[in-house]
Formats: structure tokens, C-alpha cells, sequence
């Protein structure tokens, strides 16, 4: 399918995509859940004309008065509307950039024959795109609802997700290159302790998603697996530093972090990136299983509680309920909170045991104890991400857990919370999305990962082995 408003989202430059489309203008009908999704979605089509149907307004009007995204991204939009018609008025429509772009208001006249039951918004919403499809005019309807998309096909109308912000999961970086390299190579690296990346630059390629195959990129915290051409049992890992130009040696630390070590090469890359004070934001994906959450909290109590690098260690997850939602929960703030963030407390209670990092006051306290210790000084804080925006977080090692139901707009909120000497985490799965108008190209952590590339203070590693037990890699794998 042709992405025609993916390739006319901004209105700066050209490309050949709207060269090739000059002159034809085109009327894409929006639905109401592209509007929550991103409140700027009625400035992305540059050249054409948007068509927000008058049934959409009063949607919006009953989102307004949320307190979560949705209703700061209603909310948004009226007042880009209301703004707007300083220019004129909405149901003529207003011509807002000098590409001849325009933003119009359909009363929604559905006096023509139409198949479905207009008692139902989505489906007068519908009937907008087909009265303008009607009249000869090129009508596209854009909506995140899979099923508005099915019944426009339905009527012959053509249909498409909002792309704006969407990335290719398929090619998303993976944070690290596989190349084969000369075996002295690699032993001169590890003895010189760092050698120019020109060293590298003309090395075969042997695995990478998301660049041309065989082209090696000097990309700033991007990890190189040297694998010796002649003897497959000799390898080495690097990393490459932009501030200096060159390649350094990877060996991982050589004592548990927390009680933890690394159990395959791609945890080695995400531990380095962890523990380096220097890179400020760290993203991770992976199957369940991989270790995300567990390496980013014992680097977090690493650099927190043993190295007090940081004041504390700040772990968040968004309230999105796996399946049906059980409801309204019983007690205070804390009590509520106690459930959503039990992931957490389990990962916790682990690097507390015996078995994770705290084998040096295990026959003193519990585990319990020590926890309600942690969170009593408030070294370890647990928070939802309801609440974050306007604030400042400064000090702190912030971990941010199942990213992946985070729209891209609630990413930028997050990231841009950072204060002066802090290092934020997200990390998740976006195999396993829960919001219901997200997945993995149009995810908050996905959009991340695509633009923080090339970036010295972002790093990110994708974690692909289970090492949870057997039996998690073994569901990971054929279920």
C-alpha cells in the first residue's frame, strides 16, 4: 500500500514522492483515534487538505476531560482548531501553510445513500470519506481502528494507518555490527586497548539489520562483534566512542553487578552501556526472558546503593493492564500502585536474596526488611508515569519498564523530565504491545531507539537469547 501521507509529513524540502504526486491534491478524512494518538497529525499532510468530520469534534469533546493522554491530546487539538480560525472560518476550510496545505471542518451531510447505520460516530465519521469519495474528489481515510480501516475497504474507499511516525520494526537497529576481521586485528586491539575505526571501516560486513549489507557506519555507542575469518573460537567485542574517533575493547565487568553477570554477548553490551555514567540514556528490546528489567535494576542499585553515584533509583511502568482490567483497585496511592508494580518488586526481591547481591547482610535482615529499608531512606522509589509531567528529575537512575505501550509522545514527556545528572533506562518488549492503538512501528520505544541513533549520550543494545529458565525459552521460541 502507498504511504501518501507518510511522504509529505513535513513542509519543508522535496522529495520525490511529492514530486511525483504534484498537482494532485488529495482529501485525507481523519478519525478520532489519530487525533489522540498525536495532537499535530492535522499539520502532517502538507500540501492536501484534511478533513476532520464534525462527529470527530464531539468525540474529542468527550475526551477533553481526561486526565491521561488522551485527554492532554483532545485537549490539543481544539485549541490548534480554535487558533485556527483567526484565518477563517473551519467549515470553509484554512489554508495554514504556503504549500497551499488546508485544515477543514465536514458538517457531516449524509443525505446520500450509505450502507451503514448512522446511529453509530464511526460510521457517520465513515460517511464523510465516502460522500467526498462520492463526488469524485481523492479521498483517503486515515484511522488507527483496524476495522474502520476493513469497513472503508468494504465501501471502495482507500484506507490507511497513520504513518507519520511509524518505523520499520523490521529494520530496527540492533545496536551492535558482526564483521570478520584478521585475528591479529583483534588481539592488537585488545592490546593497544583502542585503535582508530579506519582500522575496521573496509571489514566485510557479515550480519546487520537496518544499513546496507558490507557498509560499516562509525555510529556513536554501536557495539562491533570482531569474529577472527580463520578460527571461529576467536572473537572480540568493541564499542565505538565518537568523542575520540576510535574503537575500545569490550570485556564486561569482572564481578557481579549486584549479585548479576552476563550470560551472553548481547548482556555484556547492555551491562557496558549501563554502567557507563557517560551515556545518559540506554534503551534495551528483547523477547521476555532476555534480562532487560533485571540488568537495568542491578546496574540501577550497582550505581545507587554500592558506587552512590546516583541519590536513588527511580523504577516506573505505565498503568496498562495485560487483557481485561480488573478495575478499581482497594487502599491508598501506595496500595494501588503495590500491584502494578509488582514486576518490579520481583526483580528487586531477587538481587536482594542470597542469590542476587545481598549476601553480605542476608543473615542480619530479610529480604523484606531490606526492601522496606531501600524504599523507607528512599534510595529505591517506585512511581507510575501518570503523574511525571512538569516534573524535574535530577540524580537519579531511572529505569522505565514495558516502554513499549508508550506512545511516542509520552517517550519525549519522559525523556525530557531527565535533569542535570541523571541516566534514564526504557526497556521492553515490542512483541508485546498492550494499548490498543500502538504496535511495533508506532510505539513510543521503537521511535526512541530510531531517532537517538547516531547520538553520543544514547546508546542501545536489542537482547535476543532467553535466559530466564528453560522453560522461558522454550515458550519464547514455539509459542
Amino acid at each position: 500500500m502507498t504511504k501518501h501521507h507518510a511522504s509529505v509529513e513535513t513542509s519543508e524540502g522535496s522529495t520525490p514522492a511529492r514530486a511525483a504526486s504534484a498537482g494532485v491534491r488529495k482529501h485525507f478524512v481523519l478519525d478520532t483515534n489519530v487525533l489522540l494518538h498525536n495532537p499535530q497529525s492535522i499539520f502532517k499532510f502538507a500540501e492536501h487538505e484534511v478533513v476532520i468530520p464534525l462527529t470527530v469534534i464531539e468525540e474529542l469533546d468527550g475526551f477533553k476531560k481526561n486526565n491521561d493522554e488522551t485527554g492532554r491530546n483532545a485537549r490539543q487539538v481544539i485549541r490548534s482548531l480554535d487558533g485556527l480560525r483567526e484565518k477563517g472560518r473551519l467549515f470553509e476550510g484554512i489554508t495554514w501553510n504556503e504549500q497551499g496545505g488546508s485544515i477543514r471542518i465536514d458538517r457531516c451531510d449524509l443525505s446520500s445513500p450509505f450502507a451503514l447505520d448512522l446511529d453509530q460516530s464511526d460510521n457517520r465519521i465513515l460517511g464523510v470519506a465516502h460522500a467526498l469519495h462520492r463526488q469524485g474528489k481523492r479521498t483517503i481515510f486515515i484511522s488507527k481502528d483496524i476495522n474502520a480501516r476493513v469497513k472503508c475497504d468494504a465501501l471502495g474507499i482507500p484506507a490507511e494507518d497513520f504513518e507519520a511516525d511509524r518505523v520499520d520494526a523490521q529494520w530496527l537497529r540492533t545496536g551492535y555490527v558482526e564483521v570478520l576481521a584478521p585475528g591479529a586485528l583483534i588481539d592488537e586491539l585488545y592490546t593497544e586497548r583502542q585503535l582508530p575505526f579506519e582500522r575496521f571501516a573496509d571489514l566485510p560486513v557479515s550480519s546487520r539489520r537496518g544499513d546496507e549489507p558490507g557498509r560499516l557506519e562509525a555510529v556513536p555507542n554501536e557495539y562491533v562483534v570482531l569474529q577472527d575469518r580463520e578460527d571461529a573460537s576467536h572473537a572480540g567485542l568493541a564499542r565505538f566512542l565518537s568523542d575520540t574517533g576510535r574503537l575500545i575493547p569490550v570485556t564486561g565487568p569482572r564481578k557481579p553487578v549486584f549479585g548479576v553477570m552476563a550470560r551472553n554477548v548481547q548482556q555484556t553490551m547492555a551491562l557496558d552501556l549501563l554502567l557507563d555514567d557517560d551515556v545518559k540514556l540506554v534503551s534495551m528490546i528483547g523477547p521476555a526472558g532476555t534480562g532487560k528489567t533485571l540488568l537495568a535494576l542491578a546496574a540501577g542499585l550497582q550505581k545507587t546503593i554500592r558506587e552512590e553515584r546516583f541519590e536513588k533509583l527511580l523504577a516506573a511502568r505505565p498503568i496498562m493492564p495485560l487483557g481485561r482490567d480488573i478495575g478499581f483497585l482497594p487502599g491508598d496511592k501506595d496500595e494501588k500502585l503495590s500491584l502494578w508494580m509488582q514486576p518490579i518488586f520481583d526483580n528487586v526481591t531477587y538481587l536482594l536474596s542470597t542469590r542476587g547481591g545481598g549476601r553480605e547482610d542476608a543473615e542480619s535482615r530479610s529480604v523484606e526488611q531490606r526492601l522496606d529499608q531501600l524504599m523507607a531512606t528512599g534510595k529505591l522509589v517506585m512511581e507510575p508515569l501518570t503523574y511525571i509531567r512538569g516534573r524535574s528529575i535530577p540524580h537519579q537512575f531511572m529505569v522505565v519498564d514495558e516502554a513499549q505501550n508508550l506512545s511516542p509522545h509520552e517517550v519525549k514527556t519522559i525523556v525530557s523530565r531527565v535533569g542535570d545528572g541523571t541516566k534514564i533506562v526504557l526497556c521492553g518488549d515490542i512483541g508485546q504491545i498492550d494499548h490498543p492503538y500502538l504496535d511495533a512501528s508506532s510505539n513510543g520505544l521503537t521511535h526512541l531507539i530510531d531517532r537517538m541513533r547516531g547520538y553520543r549520550l544514547a546508546g542501545h543494545v536489542t537482547l535476543a537469547k532467553t535466559e530466564r529458565s528453560d522453560l522461558a525459552s522454550l515458550a519464547a521460541e514455539v509459542l
